[in-house]
C-alpha cells in the first residue's frame, strides 16, 4: 500500500478529475492538501480520501511541507507527493528535498519552470531552440533586440499557456511593450527569437531516463497567432499515425532535452516547431500533465484513462504504453466580440454533419464571461480512425460554430 499526498490549491473540475483518478487507484491511500474545503469534492472522491489538510496558500512550500508532515503522522509515511499544476512543481520539489520524499527535486523543477534557464541548458547540450536573452531592464531589452533581431517573442520566464506573451516585430512595438510591461530586477522578461513554422506538441513518458511512450499533436494555428487575432479559432489535431521518419528529430532531440534538464521519470508536455526547411526548434517543456483538455484527448486517442495512467506513473513509477487507436482533435469555441456569451450559433448544422464524430462537448453558457485565452469558452472533441476525417471535421467546426459575446465584461 502506497501513501500519497496530492496538492491541489483549488478544486476545479479538471483538477478534481486528476484527484479522482489517483484516489481510486488500488493499493493507494491518498491524502489531499488544498485551499478549498473538501466539500467541493464529489461525495465518492471525498469519502475515498485518507485525509485532508486545508492551507491558506496551496502553492507555498512551507505550508505544503507543514501539511505533509501532518499527513505523514496520520498515514504513517508519505511515499509520494504529487500535483499537476505548473506553478506547483518547484514548491513540490522543495518539499520533496526537505522531507526526503522520492521524486523530482527543486533543482530539476527549476530547469523546467524557468524558461530562460531551460533554454540555456538546451543550448549547452546542443538541443535546437530559439536564441534568447533574459532581460531585467529596458536597456537590456533594447540590447537583446539588437543582438537577436526581429521578430521576437516577449514572455515571462515562468509563464505557461502563452499568457502574457507578445510578438514584437520592430523597435516601435518593443518600446510600446516596455511602456506597458517593463521588465525589472524582480520581474525579468524572456526575449526570444520567434520561430516560424508549424507548431506541435510532444507528450512523453520517461522511466529511468528511457522513453517508453510518446504522443505528437499539431496546433492549428499556433496559440500566439490565436491570441493576436481575436477572430481565429484554435484547434488541435492528434494524428493516428505518428510513426513516420518526419518525427524522428523530435523523438531524438526531445528526449535529449528532457535528459539534459534532469528528468528521470515522469510525464512531460513539450511544444516544438518544424521550420519550412524541416529543421525543428523546441519552444519549451513542462514537467506535468498537459492542460487544455489534452489529457482527455490522449485518453480518447488511446482508449485508456490517461488521468489514472499519470497517477500510477507518479505514485508507482509504472506506465503501460497504450496503443494509438484513433485520430482525435479538439476545436476550441472562442467568443467573438467582448463581454459575456449572448449566443451560440451553428450547432444544429454541426450536429447534422458531425454528430457521429463527436465524443465530448463543453458548450459555453449564456452569461459566461470571455476567458480571454486561446482555449475560449468551450470545446468540441472529435474522434475517428482516419486522421483526414478528424482534420476535416475540425475545419468544419471552426468554420460554422460561432460564440457571440456582448454586453459588459
Amino acid at each position: 500500500m502506497a501513501n500519497a499526498v496530492f496538492v491541489a490549491p483549488f478544486l476545479l473540475p479538471a483538477t478534481v478529475r486528476f484527484i479522482a483518478a489517483a484516489v481510486l487507484l488500488p493499493d493507494v491511500r491518498l491524502g489531499l492538501i488544498s485551499q478549498d474545503p473538501e466539500d467541493r469534492l464529489p461525495d465518492d472522491v471525498r469519502s475515498a480520501l485518507a485525509g485532508h489538510y486545508r492551507v491558506i496558500d496551496g502553492t507555498d512550500a512551507q505550508q505544503i511541507a507543514d501539511a505533509t508532515r501532518v499527513m505523514a503522522s496520520h498515514l504513517g509515511s508519505v511515499d509520494c507527493l504529487l500535483g499537476m499544476l505548473e506553478q506547483l512543481q518547484v514548491p513540490l520539489g522543495e518539499v520533496r528535498d526537505a522531507l526526503g520524499i522520492p521524486g523530482m527535486g527543486a533543482e530539476v523543477a527549476h530547469n523546467f519552470r524557468d524558461k530562460a534557464r531551460m533554454k540555456t541548458v538546451f543550448e549547452a547540450s546542443g538541443v535546437p531552440c530559439a536564441g534568447h536573452r533574459l532581460v531585467h531592464s529596458a536597456a537590456e531589452a533594447r540590447n537583446a533586440a539588437a543582438g537577436l533581431g526581429y521578430p521576437l517573442v516577449a514572455k515571462p520566464p515562468a509563464g505557461a499557456g502563452a499568457r502574457s506573451t507578445f510578438r514584437l516585430d520592430n523597435d516601435g512595438q518593443l518600446e510600446a511593450w516596455l511602456q506597458a510591461d517593463p521588465p525589472g530586477d524582480a520581474t525579468p522578461a524572456l526575449l526570444e527569437q520567434m520561430v516560424v513554422g508549424a507548431e506541435h506538441s510532444f507528450d512523453s513518458v520517461l522511466i529511468d531516463g528511457e522513453l517508453v511512450w510518446h504522443s505528437i499533436s499539431r496546433y492549428l494555428p499556433t496559440p500566439l497567432e490565436v491570441l493576436e487575432n481575436p477572430w481565429i479559432q484554435w484547434a488541435v489535431l492528434l494524428p493516428r499515425d505518428i510513426s513516420g521518419p518526419e518525427f524522428d528529430p523530435i523523438r531524438s532531440d526531445g528526449v535529449r532535452g528532457l535528459r539534459a534538464l534532469g528528468l528521470r521519470t515522469g510525464l512531460t508536455h513539450m511544444e516544438w516547431f518544424r521550420r519550412a526547411n524541416g529543421e525543428i526548434a523546441i519552444s519549451e517543456v513542462a514537467a506535468r500533465p498537459p492542460g487544455a483538455q489534452f489529457t482527455s484527448l490522449l485518453s480518447y486517442a488511446h482508449d485508456v484513462d490517461m488521468y489514472a495512467a499519470w497517477a500510477r506513473l507518479e505514485i508507482f513509477d509504472e506506465f503501460s504504453p497504450p496503443e494509438r487507436r484513433y485520430a482525435v482533435g479538439a476545436a476550441y469555441l472562442r467568443g467573438q466580440g467582448s463581454g459575456a456569451v449572448v449566443g451560440i450559433h451553428g450547432l444544429d448544422i454541426l450536429q447534422r454533419e458531425l454528430g457521429d464524430l463527436v465524443v465530448e462537448v463543453q458548450l459555453p453558457r449564456e452569461g459566461q464571461q470571455s476567458s480571454g485565452t486561446y482555449e475560449g469558452e468551450g470545446h468540441v472533441i472529435l474522434r475517428h480512425p482516419e486522421t483526414s476525417v478528424v482534420e476535416a471535421g475540425l475545419r468544419r467546426v471552426v468554420e460554422v460554430a460561432r460564440v457571440e459575446l456582448g454586453g459588459t465584461s
